[in-house]
């Protein structure tokens, strides 16, 4: 990727609001842990709280180099001022002051990158993702694509990219365009790995990078002990990962470290992985955050891992 990026990303999906209201203090001390750990790669979206998210990250990187650290946003949701009352109805504690409105053709891609531009504060964003264009290939493909292209070969775009929950997709794309690089949210994790057979190899054979999202699988896999009502994919987990996170939790224990920090450090081990992004709402989940990325992980567990059937034994690890 024509974009370094370091080895543990930020995400700002929290610092929108997502799933409870927080205040700005917590959100910008969020960032500001971020940048003392070493961070210096920021994902964000229009997505993110309607806006708020880009918001915030734009006021927590104010005054910092502007050619120390890569932002990323993402284009297919328009935002389009919203007179409806009560809380945003898509998982973020905002006003509803604006709509998304779904919008990957040409004209929704500057639209949408220039409202973002302005949000941040910056004249330029270094990635930026087609955002979730499950139903969307024909225009994603046709029009947003080339419009990024084009944006790219004028310098306001470094690199090219796509972000979605699947991985048969962002494929294709790889296969078809000249990306850059994929988010690629919870297909390749601890728990799960169906990225590994098709998508990681075409990704390695065109040069094109990952970015890891989603390595916690939605919270199931975030805390040393599995609680029962654990989230998988956004809903309650299934009683039968439940019960694989927890048998992997024993063998992390049984090598002196935590279920969450071999989950952030597993998605590394693939060569084709460049980033694992974790999302953090306040100074001390970034601090906490950090340290599972720094964690020390003794190679026999994964050893361990390999022989009880938890992984693959042709699963690339650190």
């Amino acid at each position: 990727m024509k974009v370094a990026v370091s080895r543990l990303g930020f995400g700002g999906a929290p610092i929108g609001n997502l799933y409870r209201e927080i205040p700005d203090e917590e959100a910008l001390g969020a960032v500001e842990a971020a940048w003392a750990a070493g961070v210096r790669y920021f994902d964000t979206a229009p997505h993110y709280g309607l806006g708020l998210s880009e918001r915030r990250l734009g006021l927590g990187l104010a005054g910092r180099p502007r050619d120390e650290y890569v932002i990323s946003t993402k284009i297919g949701r328009v935002l389009e001022p919203f007179d409806g009352t009560g809380l945003d109805d898509e998982g973020f504690a905002v006003p509803r002051n604006f709509r998304r409105v779904r919008d990957y053709s040409a004209d929704g891609v500057k639209r949408s990158l220039e409202s973002s531009l302005e949000r941040l504060g910056t004249d330029r964003v270094e990635i930026v993702y087609i955002h979730d264009p499950d139903d969307h290939w024909d225009v994603a493909f046709g029009e947003a694509y080339p419009a990024l292209e084009e944006l790219r070969s004028q310098g306001v775009v470094g690199a090219i990219g796509v972000g979605m929950n699947q991985w048969e997709m962002p494929e294709r794309f790889v296969r078809e365009t000249d990306i850059d690089v994929v988010m690629l949210a919870g297909r390749y994790s601890l728990l799960e790995q169906p990225a590994l057979p098709s998508f990681l190899p075409a990704c390695a054979e065109r040069g094109v990078s990952v970015v890891a999202c989603g390595v916690f699988n939605s919270g199931l896999l975030s805390k040393p002990v599995v609680a029962e009502d654990a989230k998988y994919n956004y809903e309650d987990a299934p009683a039968e990962l439940v019960t694989r996170a927890r048998a992997i939790a024993s063998v992390c224990e049984r090598h002196g470290v935590t279920l969450p920090e071999v989950a952030i450090q597993f998605a590394l081990g693939h060569p084709a992985v460049v980033s694992v992004v974790i999302g953090s709402r306040n100074a001390a989940q970034m601090t906490a955050n950090a340290a599972y990325f720094s964690a020390s992980i003794p190679a026999g567990l994964w050893e361990e891992l390999k022989s009880s059937g938890l992984l693959d034994a042709e699963v690339p690890t650190p």
